[in-house]
């Protein structure tokens, strides 16, 4: 393709993942021994801003890192293997701001059986507010897309969606991890993409993904996905069709990330002319292939690899 293409911008989060493997997620007050220990970069935000990127379409980030002052060594370790992890992946970092303490951190415990329990310590993340949005601006109304989840302050993604409102510019929202959101913030939403437990959070209970998506719809958005893990993907568009996309049968043995490769991936695939229920199923290959390989923004498949999947896989 030779056309300019509008970017996706992805305002969020970069964590670096501190992952350790253990036969399965202990109960509590119980300790395992683990089988090994790794870092990776991570971040729901950095994720699905290289799974883009991996499937060749222009992508850029806005957020921060730590490691802003001299001699911060000691603060922030991670900050300029972030920066560098993300250029190499194709994002473009020219929005992403180096500031005063450390980067964001996700401890990660990863099962054999490719379960994950995870807790997310913000650093510099908590630090994009409203004037870092709004010296980004002319960027995030230059977007084909704009992707944005919950591990920046409520606040600041408040602010994203209001700008985007205002430009006409759709907004693809991971409600992860799960927090109230002000009324208003509904019908600024192209696309709401959570899986099975955030979307019981916001319903108040469970629910089985036809109802759910409905209720959901009901607040104003413009379309639903409810990922599913295993089961699949429900897509659902406000007063008109909604089906499922079926899941492809793959071994597992590491989810970390394969939510963010699917909003990634789901972001490219309609910014390519795709219908939603087509993209979810190109979303739904890429997110396939990462489960089988370890670490978060190391699993996600290239263009090539995730056309050939598909080829593979025909119904």
């Amino acid at each position: 393709m030779n056309e300019i293409r509008k970017p996706i911008v992805v305002v969020g989060s970069i964590n670096m993942d501190l992952v350790a493997r253990t036969p399965r997620i202990p109960l509590a007050g119980q300790t395992l021994i683990g089988s090994g220990f790794t870092t990776t970069p991570g971040g729901k935000g950095a994720n699905q801003a290289v799974a883009a990127a991996r499937l060749g379409y222009p992508v850029e980030m806005v957020g921060m890192v730590g490691g802003g002052a001299p001699g911060e060594a000691d603060q922030d370790v991670f900050g300029q293997a972030l920066l560098e992890n993300l250029a190499a992946a194709g994002v473009g970092i020219a929005a992403v701001e180096r500031v005063v303490g450390p980067s964001g951190v996700a401890p990660i415990l990863l099962g054999d059986n490719g379960e994950n329990s995870i807790v997310v310590i913000p650093g510099a993340n908590g630090k994009v507010d409203d004037a870092a949005v709004d010296r980004q601006a002319a960027l995030i109304c230059s977007a084909g897309m704009v992707l944005c989840q919950l591990e920046l302050p409520l606040a600041t993604v408040s602010r994203v969606l209001a700008l985007c409102a205002e430009a006409g510019v759709p907004v693809m929202l991971d409600p992860a991890p799960a927090a109230p959101l002000p009324d208003r913030i509904w019908n600024q939403v192209a696309w709401f993409t959570p899986n099975e437990t955030e979307a019981s959070f916001y319903l108040g209970k469970k629910l089985e993904p036809e109802e759910a998506a409905k209720l959901l719809l009901q607040r104003g958005l413009r379309g639903v996905v409810l990922k599913r893990g295993g089961e699949g993907a429900y897509v659902a568009l406000a007063g008109g069709k909604a089906e499922w996309v079926r899941p492809f049968c793959v071994k597992a043995i590491d989810t970390v990330g394969a939510g963010d490769c699917f909003n990634g991936a789901f972001a490219v695939a309609l910014l390519e002319g795709r219908d939603p229920w087509t993209a979810a199923r190109f979303a739904s290959a890429a997110a396939a292939i990462s489960v089988t390989r370890r670490g978060a923004q190391a699993s996600m498949p290239s263009r090539a690899e995730t056309d050939d999947f598909l080829v593979q896989h025909k119904v």
